[in-house]
């Protein structure tokens, strides 16, 4: 089927977590069904699409079912494994974002070497494949340094802060001794991130950057637009466009950064799929990153992402979520939740998205 993709068309989505859900609820307003393909029964996605595949990610009738019943196939993670989109190209399915997106995006080595040639700066790092490498790059990266696992790993799991030589074993240990990347310590003032995407034509779009606080490695809350002057939304932007053209990317990606003292913007890391620090543009914006995800895949115009007003996104984990019944009589308050079952300690059950000031044209970035 040609693009753009005319309403009554259906989407495909790998994974039914919650940004599968949210992603099929975008779509399902623009008139497009979708079908999910995940291994877990019940799962959030699952009860808002048309028809749900249940089979792991690689099982060949499966795939065969989507590529088969689809027009085009996306997904919420990136650690989908790569030879599942190798199998749907070879059913001749459109898959977008592309597998080069994911072939950089799930290895912090291919990563960074990318970053870095694309004129999009970061912390200086060293590969590691045993725990004297470890050793042999501390002079150079200086200590602390974090290790992490060079694939796999998110919300801190598979990291090992490294303060001295003398750690060097336990810290390999403790992310499984499996190939790793040592990376210098950022001395970032705050943690920032610029969402973006790119259209089948070439079209980008961003929305203003925003600030993140993490605790225990995992996003507890996020404030946008952040207070950021509009040079860096520039820098942000210029790096977003970057990375985005030079992978031929078709759909949104989140790009986390660090601020330095002086202004300066690091990529941290990038994610080829929505992302939970564009969440605020739920009811922030006139197009919220899902729905600019959905625009994007199914070769629509992008539309408009200027923000309406300003909002303060906090994740709800574990048990927080029981608590929907006073937060749904904040006033300003929006509720989203997951439909996940049991509500275990740090896991993401909804987010809540508190609204301030509406902005005026002016005080746009």
């Amino acid at each position: 089927m040609a693009f753009p993709l005319p309403p009554g068309s259906t989407i495909g989505i790998l994974g039914g977590g919650q940004l599968g859900r949210m992603l099929a609820l975008a779509a399902a307003r623009l008139g497009l069904d979708v079908v999910v393909l995940t291994p877990d029964e019940g799962s959030p996605a699952s009860r808002v699409v048309e028809h749900t595949i249940v089979a792991p990610y690689a099982d060949p009738d499966a795939l065969a079912e989507l590529a088969r019943s689809c027009d085009v196939v996306t997904y919420e993670f990136e650690n989908v494994p790569a030879e599942v989109v190798r199998t749907l190209l070879l059913l001749d399915a459109q898959v977008a974002p592309g597998a080069e997106a994911l072939r950089v995006a799930q290895d912090r080595v291919e990563e960074k070497t990318f970053l870095n040639a694309a004129g999009a700066p970061t912390v200086p790092f060293a590969v590691v494949d045993k725990a004297a490498d470890i050793d042999a790059a501390l002079p150079d990266l200086g200590a602390p340094a974090l290790l992490k696992t060079r694939r796999e790993g998110y919300d801190g799991k598979g990291q090992a802060w490294v303060k001295a030589a003398a750690d060097s074993a336990d810290a390999f240990q403790a992310v499984g001794g499996v190939p790793s990347i040592l990376e210098g310590k950022a001395d970032f003032k705050r943690e920032l991130s610029i969402v973006a995407a790119r259209g089948r034509d070439g079209e980008l779009a961003y929305y203003p950057i925003s600030e993140n606080v993490h605790e225990n490695g995992v996003l507890r809350t996020t404030y946008a637009p952040a207070k950021v002057g509009p040079a860096a939304q520039r820098e942000a932007e210029r790096i977003a466009s970057e990375i985005l053209t030079r992978l031929e990317y078709v759909g949104v990606m989140g790009i986390e950064l660090f601020e330095l003292g002086d202004g300066t913007l690091l990529v941290n890391e990038i994610a080829p799929r929505v992302h939970n620090t564009g969440h605020w543009t739920q009811d922030g914006c006139e197009v919220d990153q899902f729905e600019l995800h959905i625009r994007a895949v199914a070769g629509w115009p992008l539309g408009d992402t200027r923000p309406m007003v300003t909002v303060e996104m906090t994740n709800l984990l574990g048990d927080e979520a029981d608590g929907w019944l006073a937060i749904a009589s904040e006033p300003n308050a929006r509720l989203h939740l997951y439909g996940k079952g049991e509500p275990r300690p740090g896991r993401k059950m909804g987010h809540v998205n508190r609204v301030g000031a509406l902005l005026t044209p002016e005080a746009q970035p």
